[in-house]
């Protein structure tokens, strides 16, 4: 009995029938993974999807990530540019711009292109950026608008500066004088200010012509 039920594992037949069944492709399900993509695939939540990913225990929000990555990337500035070449540049006016320009060439070449790098869907990340746009004109720009930054900083120290003094006086001294890390969280500050004006100013602004648009149909 024992060698019948050998010989019957060993049927030729039966090997390939199990081979081919074994192999045998669902062409659906093949064409459903290669054809997938967001339209047309369903919604899986946040937390289904954190449970397949590798990483860190401590998962920082994307906020979190943008406010950490402007502050590290202004402090950077700070340190190379105004530590760096204030040895040569004793004028202050001197300092402030070279530091504009610096600051808004990192933020467009560099700072910008990280955050659409790591975005998880095209323009996720354009809400932390004060020029979202990938354009020849976005430089100058930001340049411009890193003037205006340091504008807004240089003011912040001067008030904090002016505080200190008229707490504990000593008017011939500099109580708070200027290092990266402070200044990387004054320029994330600001930044992150003006945004959110300009993107309320925006929705006020998208919001009232729409009204106007159904007023007038």
């Amino acid at each position: 009995m024992a060698r019948k039920r050998v010989d019957e594992k060993r049927i030729p037949g039966r090997d390939r029938r199990d081979a081919s069944d074994y192999y045998k492709l669902n062409l659906k399900a093949v064409e459903d993974l290669v054809t997938a993509d967001a339209s047309n695939s369903p919604r899986v939540s946040e937390a289904e999807l954190r449970k397949y990913r590798s990483g860190p225990k401590i998962r920082l929000s994307e906020w979190a990530k943008a406010l950490l990555i402007k502050a590290w990337f202004a402090g950077a500035v700070c340190f190379f540019f105004l530590w760096g070449l204030g040895v040569y540049l004793q004028n202050s006016l001197d300092q402030l711009v070279v530091l504009g320009f610096a600051l808004g060439a990192v933020t467009d070449l560099l700072t910008n292109n990280v955050f659409r790098f790591y975005a998880k869907t095209p323009e996720a990340n354009d809400r932390f950026m004060m020029f979202p746009q990938k354009a020849f004109y976005t430089l100058p720009l930001n340049i411009l608008y890193a003037g205006f930054l340091l504008f807004c900083v240089v003011m912040t120290y001067n008030a904090i500066n002016a505080a200190i003094l008229a707490l504990r006086g000593g008017a011939n001294e500099v109580p708070l004088g200027v290092e990266p890390i402070l200044f990387g969280v004054l320029v994330t500050a600001w930044d992150t200010l003006w945004i959110k004006v300009r993107t309320t100013a925006w929705s006020i602004l998208t919001s009232a012509r729409r009204k106007v648009a159904e007023k007038g149909e």
